[in-house]
C-alpha cells in the first residue's frame, strides 16, 4: 500500500530538534492541498515528489534548483490527450529531461505566466477524475531470459508484474500460481 502524505519523505519544516537531520519542503503544496479532499497519498521519487490518487499517479511535483527548467507539476498523460489538455492548459509541454520531443508526461512550468491557476485548473480535473489525467503503474513488457537475443529470434514477449506485493498483475491475475482463477 502507498505511503499517507504525512508519512512520505517530504516532511514540513517544524522540526525543532538539535541535530536533527533538515527536512525537504514539499514542492507546490498547495497542489496536495487542492485535492486532499482525495486523499492524495505521496512518495518520493526521482528528486521529485509523485502523487498518487487510489492506484493512479497522476502528478509528480519538482522544485529542482539545479536543473529548474522542468520544475512544476508534472502531469501523468499519453500522447493522445496533449491536444485536448493543452486547450485547457495553454502553457502545457513536453517534460525535457527525457531529451525527447514529445514525452507522456507533461510538466505546467513554474515560469509560465499562469502557473498557479494551470495547477489548480489540473487539480480541478483530477477531482473530477478527468480520465486524460493518470497512469496506473505497475506492468511493463521485458523479454524472456534470453534478453536480446529473444527480441531477435522474435519470440514473444512476457508481462511482468512490478506493482504491489499482491501477487497479482493490473487486470488482476494471479502470478505467484500461472493458470489458477482469482480468488
Amino acid at each position: 500500500m502507498l505511503r499517507p502524505r504525512q508519512n512520505s519523505g517530504f516532511l514540513g519544516l517544524d522540526d525543532t530538534h538539535i541535530g536533527a537531520r533538515q527536512r525537504k519542503v514539499v514542492p507546490h503544496e498547495f497542489v496536495l492541498d487542492a485535492i486532499a479532499p482525495l486523499s492524495p497519498q505521496t512518495r518520493p521519487m526521482f528528486g521529485c515528489l509523485a502523487v498518487y490518487i487510489e492506484d493512479k499517479i497522476v502528478l509528480i511535483l519538482r522544485d529542482k534548483q539545479n536543473n529548474p527548467a522542468d520544475n512544476g507539476v508534472w502531469l501523468a498523460t499519453t500522447k493522445d490527450h496533449h491536444q485536448s489538455l493543452r486547450r485547457e492548459l495553454p502553457n502545457m509541454r513536453s517534460v525535457r529531461v527525457f531529451k525527447k520531443e514529445v514525452t507522456d508526461w507533461q510538466v505546467l512550468p513554474t515560469d509560465a505566466p499562469d502557473f498557479e491557476e494551470a495547477a489548480l485548473h489540473a487539480c480541478e480535473l483530477i477531482i473530477a477524475r478527468d480520465p486524460r489525467i493518470g497512469k496506473t503503474p505497475g506492468t511493463r513488457r521485458v523479454f524472456k531470459s534470453e534478453g536480446k537475443k529473444a527480441k531477435k529470434a522474435g519470440k514473444p514477449l512476457k508481462r511482468v508484474n512490478f506493482g504491489k506485493s499482491t501477487g497479482k498483475d493490473v487486470g488482476g491475475r494471479d502470478q505467484r500460481r500461472p493458470g489458477r482463477a482469482n480468488r
